[in-house]
C-alpha cells in the first residue's frame, strides 16, 4: 500500500498541535507548582537548556550544515535551518551591535502560542516560551559557543513580535590554521 503525499503532512500537524497542548499544559502546571514568575522562568530554561545539549545531535546528523565561520552566519543557520525544522517557522535575523556577537531572530507566528490568547494580569512577568531560550543555549554550547539567550519583547506581553535576543559572550579567535 502507498500513502498519499497528504497524510505525511496531516500527521505533522497533528503532532505539532499535540506538542504546542502539551507545552501549554506543562507551563500551566510549573505556574501552579511555583509561586513566582521568576522560578517558572528558571525551571523553562533549564528543561530547554536539557533539551539543546540533546537536541544538537540530531539537528547536525539531520542538517548535514558545515562549520559556521561567524556569528553571524550561526545566527542565520539557527534562524533558516534550526527553527524551519523543528518548529515550522523562519524568523527574520538582525544584527544589533558593531561588534557582531549580538543577534535577534524575529519571530512574526511563534508556534509555541497558537492557543494561548494573552497571560493573566497576575503572570505578567512571565516568560512563557522561556523553554527556547534554554534550547538555544544548550544547542550552542555544546559547539562551544556560550552564549546569553533572552526574550527581548513578547506578542503575549502586548508587542508587536516576538524578539529572542543572542549574544555570543567569547570574542570571535582569529584561529591560524597550520597546514
Amino acid at each position: 500500500m502507498s500513502r498519499s503525499p497528504g497524510r505525511k503532512q496531516e500527521n505533522h500537524k497533528i503532532s505539532r498541535e499535540l506538542f504546542v497542548l502539551t507545552y501549554g499544559a506543562l507551563v500551566a502546571q510549573l505556574c501552579k507548582d511555583y509561586e513566582k514568575d521568576e522560578d517558572v522562568n528558571a525551571c523553562l530554561d533549564r528543561m530547554g537548556y536539557s533539551i539543546g545539549i540533546r537536541l544538537i545531535d540530531d539537528f547536525l546528523a539531520r542538517s548535514a550544515v558545515k562549520k559556521c565561520r561567524s556569528y553571524s552566519e550561526t545566527a542565520d543557520i539557527i534562524a533558516q535551518v534550526a527553527f524551519k525544522m523543528y518548529l515550522g517557522v523562519t524568523p527574520s535575523v538582525s544584527c544589533n551591535s558593531a561588534a557582531g556577537n549580538e543577534f535577534s531572530l524575529i519571530l512574526d507566528k511563534n508556534p509555541l502560542v497558537d492557543f494561548v490568547e494573552e497571560l493573566p494580569a497576575e503572570r505578567a512577568s512571565l516568560c512563557y516560551c522561556n523553554l527556547l531560550c534554554g534550547v538555544i543555549r544548550g544547542a550552542l554550547e555544546m559547539v562551544h559557543l556560550a552564549a546569553e539567550v533572552t526574550f527581548l519583547q513578547d506578542r503575549l506581553k502586548g508587542d508587536a513580535v516576538t524578539e529572542i535576543g543572542i549574544t555570543f559572550l567569547r570574542k570571535p579567535e582569529d584561529r591560524k590554521h597550520r597546514r
